[in-house]
């Protein structure tokens, strides 16, 4: 099958240190390429990747201090696919909405995973207006603002199971792994140490945007004896960071899409104490993966109650249900499915016209219902 996959060109791919969306386009499209599948990514010129690279940008529009408008290099980079569209089987967008206008009468079978928060006004409109456009959330949770939706799935985000190393013992202190963010809420993870009376490492991104909340808010309780800032970290670093902890503490106070660093903690074995928000009830089995909680006092509570928490039980539930081969396999089936549904539009009408012959060009089609992963 030849597929396109359209990444932002905020990121490389997969990205130096924070990207989650980014880190996910990777995932997939190794699994893709490595089930023999023919895959092209459209990314910056500094990705790695085993499929055929199209670089739209010299790198990462993140690291690039000379780009004053990023939405123009975005642009580029769908009229590069929009030219290209007849040569792939499905053309697999991560890029948001931006793509809805060129792309609405495209003739090749293409999807759109939505990475984000869908509870925006100015998005409701959008989707209303662009109904006919095949999408996916990243969790059941994630559509509910706009249930009414042309929603083709829910593809749950998948790591590959090597990635990260299973450890057996816990550590001696907990982890904040993410953003420093009004809604991540790191503040709330240095109280619920505190409280606990465990040390607390922090390793998270600060962005450019955030930077006010961080001078005025958090920068002073990093003072606490407690707690170690790290800042953003790569993912071998991540990965001693996550393994070694006795949990995970995401606290969040906003309604995330899927939460990837829950299932980053799982495939090491290191339960996660989460608050009840967006998708954390989906991704997390209260009691078995780490315990999802109310509030500060339950989050505390929740702490001394790790030791409940079999570590191998958490690695085998990501391993179940958070793998990028699961993943990929799931997107194979929604490819499959598009295809068929395309070749059924197609083929009645060239029988009306008598175009046998076309048809027959258009055999590829078919196929997409007979590959598997």
């Amino acid at each position: 099958m030849k597929i396109a996959q359209v990444a932002p060109l905020y990121e490389s791919i997969p990205p130096k240190l924070y990207g989650g969306t980014e880190r996910i386009v990777h995932y997939l499209t190794e699994e893709l390429v490595g089930a023999g599948h023919d895959v092209t990514l459209f990314a910056s010129a500094d990705s790695e990747t085993s499929a055929k690279l199209e670089p739209i940008v010299s790198k990462a529009l993140r690291l690039d201090q000379d780009v004053l408008d990023p939405l123009l290099p975005h642009l580029l980079m769908l009229d590069r696919v929009c030219r290209a569209a007849s040569e792939f089987d499905v053309i697999h967008f991560h890029t948001g909405c931006l793509h809805f206008p060129v792309f609405r009468e495209c003739s090749t079978p293409h999807v759109t995973t939505l990475h984000g928060r869908l509870d925006i006004r100015e998005l409701d409109a959008l989707l209303e207006a662009f109904r006919d456009m095949p999408l996916i959330s990243i969790s059941d949770y994630q559509r509910t603002p706009v249930g009414w939706g042309n929603w083709v799935a829910t593809v749950y985000h998948g790591l590959p199971e090597e990635l990260y190393t299973f450890r057996a013992e816990p550590g001696t202190y907990l982890a904040f792994l993410g953003r420093i963010s009004p809604e991540k809420r790191v503040d709330r993870a240095i109280e619920i140490a505190i409280r606990a009376g465990m040390p607390l490492k922090i390793a998270a991104k600060v962005d450019k945007a955030d930077r006010e909340y961080f001078d005025q808010e958090i920068k002073t309780l990093l003072n606490h004896p407690l707690v170690e800032f790290i800042g953003e970290v790569n993912e071998r670093e991540k990965n001693e960071l996550l393994g070694n902890a006795y949990a995970l503490l995401f606290p969040i106070d906003w309604p995330e899409p899927f939460g990837l660093v829950m299932i980053e903690a799982m495939a090491c074995g290191t339960p996660v104490i989460a608050f009840r928000n967006g998708s954390v009830p989906e991704v997390m089995r209260h009691g078995t993966t780490g315990f999802v909680v109310e509030n500060l006092h339950q989050a505390v509570s929740a702490v001394e109650r790790v030791g409940e928490i079999n570590r191998a039980m958490c690695r085998q539930a990501f391993e179940n249900r958070f793998s990028a081969r699961r993943m990929a396999s799931d997107y194979i089936q929604i490819y499959r499915q598009l295809g068929e549904k395309c070749k059924q539009k197609v083929s009645p009408a060239l029988k009306v016209l008598g175009m046998d012959v076309i048809e027959k060009d258009l055999g590829r089609l078919s196929m997409l219902g007979k590959q598997t992963i």
